[in-house]
């Protein structure tokens, strides 16, 4: 069995030959030629598991994420019905220990080993979404390959986990959350999203909302050297080795897309219809939720957007509608209520500038909440994308 050898293989060694045994990663058809009698042996993929996130974390000098998760086997029925494992999710979590039976013991027949490291692959990569507003313009001349640089208007840069659990927020006043099973899919949530993106705001008919997912170190990047897993601030693309030749990545994008103003507009028009007449959208701080297909159809990006009040019409000495029924942090903080209403004056005022005589130009802030990608684009991804990652 994989790792009964007195040496055992470095994180490097053994995702190289994940790569030679994952062929069949994003595949609905599968050619009986194509896949190898070691890519279907389950003791491959537990030698792997258990050498990669259980043995293998003591030896690597860091701190990793002391989760392991494990997928269960799908059967007739579903997800498997045994009374051993809790509930009907088709995964479960373990907290690390040294020994891989210690984790799953009298179990160990009812997980999926292969699509475990995968997961566990993916888990234990650090990611990083993008969120900016750009030029349409500017878009267009860079898909055109006209040489031109892609730079933001404004953006935000965020940490992400990814997770096979997929939290469902409540855009109403009480604010909470629901977690549920999201798995095959992977979810890339982001809870602060009132206030990390409280200032991406479409002002301009040229304005485009582009979002980016990339991982950027972790336990898909290890070092060749076998010290400890590539992290972000290494290098932020890749990496050559002078002696072999090999190019090292250390980042991938896994996700881009954008989307225009128009677009984000008639879409919250378009939510908002059953709830008034257009002519007050100027005027309303509803929140609504969007969802944003990826390109292709690949992926789904979830984003609450709400139209920017123009302060100039409220009644002086007035609460905001912004911050009613603790919609808002503004609402009990009024310092962040005073960093609002600045921030929605500008906006207003910035679309006041570019707003055409027939229609009012509504500044959208757009938060985004989620990502969810299926798991196999995403191993497959960090795994063999070739081409260089998206920087804006």
């Amino acid at each position: 069995m994989l790792g009964d050898s007195e040496e055992t293989p470095s994180r490097y060694e053994l995702l190289s030959m994940v790569k030679k045994h994952s062929k069949l990663l994003g595949k609905t058809i599968v050619d009986e030629e194509d896949a190898s009698d070691i890519e279907t042996d389950p003791h491959f993929w537990q030698g792997i598991m258990d050498l990669y996130f259980v043995r293998g974390r003591e030896s690597r000098g860091r701190q990793d994420d002391d989760l392991v998760f494990f997928v269960r086997k799908m059967n007739l029925h579903g997800y498997g019905f045994n009374d051993n494992m809790e509930g009907n999710s088709p995964y479960f979590v373990r907290r690390w220990a040294p020994k891989l039976d210690a984790l799953v013991d009298k179990n160990s027949v009812d997980v999926d080993w292969r699509r475990s490291f995968y997961l566990d692959l993916i888990a234990h990569t650090s990611f990083s979404v993008t969120v900016a507003i750009c030029s349409h313009q500017v878009l267009r001349n860079h898909q055109a390959g006209r040489d031109s640089p892609l730079s933001s208007i404004y953006k935000v840069v965020k940490t992400v986990y990814a997770s096979p659990s997929r939290i469902n927020f409540h855009l109403d006043s009480t604010k909470e959350v629901e977690t549920t099973p999201a798995y095959p899919d992977i979810c890339f949530a982001v809870d602060d999203f009132d206030s990390t993106f409280d200032a991406v705001v479409l002002t301009d008919t040229d304005h485009c909302y582009c979002v980016l997912l990339n991982a950027d170190g972790g336990a898909a990047f290890p070092s060749e050297n076998g010290t400890q897993d590539r992290s972000s601030s290494d290098i932020s693309s890749s990496k050559v080795n002078t002696a072999s030749g090999k190019t090292n990545k250390t980042k991938v994008t896994l996700f881009s897309g954008f989307v225009s103003y128009q677009m984000v507009r008639d879409a919250y028009e378009a939510e908002k219809s059953g709830f008034g007449s257009l002519l007050s959208l100027g005027h309303s701080s509803k929140t609504d939720r969007i969802y944003m297909k990826g390109p292709g159809g690949r992926g789904e990006v979830e984003v609450a957007v709400s139209g920017v009040i123009d302060q100039s019409k409220q009644v002086s000495g007035t609460s905001s509608p912004l911050f009613k029924k603790g919609s808002s942090i503004g609402s009990v903080f009024r310092k962040a209520a005073t960093v609002a209403s600045a921030a929605a004056k500008h906006a207003y005022a910035a679309a006041a500038a570019t707003r055409s005589s027939d229609e009012e130009m509504l500044p959208l802030k757009c938060g985004l909440m989620s990502i969810s990608l299926p798991w196999e684009h995403i191993a497959y991804d960090l795994l063999f994308k070739g081409s260089p990652p998206v920087n804006l």
